[in-house]
């Protein structure tokens, strides 16, 4: 489980969301520096990053575990859950770049500056199911979002070998299996533009709406994945637009308020352990775990890029934070 969710501002700001959907808090807030040494779990092979990285993740054997984050160029990738669609190989081609499916994320942001780039060379990333690795790590089935200051924003689809890029001008991932069926049941809910109906979008347009909802449906209010995919797709749809970066994470955050998973264990053991969006124009880090009820924003600067040479990571500080009035 878990929600993306992409917006433009007017002044040309992009910012990125998510919520991370999980059973316990594991990532936090983590500086990952240029030149990063890592070995892969699948086979021990060492990697070295180009890019500094700024997101959410956890120390993991060798290596960062990265959940999603912005690096140095302004790219910006999240992993999200995918139930029952993922194909990984089993055995590794000495030609690619073979690696575990959560060390993706890690991977393209330390070593590619956009989305074009990680096109271009997506066909020699193979994701490895785990049977002959070094390391047990079972079968983690994701998904993932990528985005750069272009505007540009894809999923990355592992229904199939090769990885398979979709251009997502809607800009609205969750865990569903299927995405072109997704956007089909979206018909039901919405009036698409001829542009996004003929995959013909240009880059950096806010609405793929004709903004007229009459007589369609409303959608309910069910956690699951394809309710959180359609309730916020219609509400990225129909909110104001906001003015600048500032503007676009409040109303991000209250999108993302729509498809926040609450705790109810007796019913389900994941819910929302944290919410989080990236900007690239100012490469910032926005975090805010299930407690804290703030949001708290970190940003890549010139001295960390060029400077900071071990990772360093943030506290969560994950308990409720209040002001009292007094």
């Amino acid at each position: 489980m878990c929600t993306s969710i992409y917006e433009i501002a007017l002044d040309g700001t992009h910012v990125l969301g998510r919520t991370m959907d999980w059973h316990n808090l594991g990532a936090g807030p983590v500086f990952v520096p240029r030149g990063y040494h890592w070995q892969s779990v699948f086979d021990d092979r060492a990697y070295e990053n180009r890019y500094a990285i700024l997101g959410s993740g956890g120390a993991h054997d060798n290596e960062i575990d990265i959940s999603d984050g912005v690096n140095e160029k302004g790219l910006s990738v999240q992993k999200l859950t995918f139930a029952n669609g993922a194909k990984f190989a089993t055995t590794p081609d000495d030609n690619q770049i073979s690696i575990a499916p959560f060390e993706l994320p890690l991977y393209l942001l330390g070593h590619f500056s956009s989305v074009a780039e990680i096109e271009a060379n997506i066909h020699q990333i193979q994701m490895m199911s785990g049977e002959l690795a070094a390391h047990e790590y079972g079968h983690p089935e994701l998904h993932f979002v990528a985005m750069d200051p272009t505007g540009r924003i894809v999923a990355i689809e592992t229904s199939s070998e090769p990885l398979r890029i979709v251009d997502n001008p809607l800009g609205v991932l969750t865990n569903a299996y299927n995405f072109e069926r997704q956007l089909k049941q979206l018909d039901h809910y919405m009036a698409f533009t001829d542009d996004f109906k003929e995959g013909r979008v240009p880059l950096n347009t806010a609405r793929v709406t004709t903004g007229n909802f009459s007589g369609k449906k409303v959608p309910s209010g069910s956690y699951t994945p394809g309710s959180r995919f359609i309730r916020a797709a219609y509400y990225k749809e129909r909110i104001d637009r906001s003015a600048d970066e500032n503007e676009a994470i409040v109303s991000l955050w209250h999108l993302l308020n729509s498809v926040s998973v609450p705790k109810m264990r007796g019913y389900q053991q994941n819910y929302s352990v944290y919410r989080a969006a990236t900007c690239p124009e100012t490469l910032s880090y926005y975090y805010e775990p299930y407690n804290r009820l703030g949001v708290r924003k970190l940003q890549m600067t010139d001295e960390m890029i060029t400077t900071w040479r071990e990772p360093h990571f943030f506290d969560k500080d994950d308990q409720l934070t209040t002001t009292t009035i007094r």
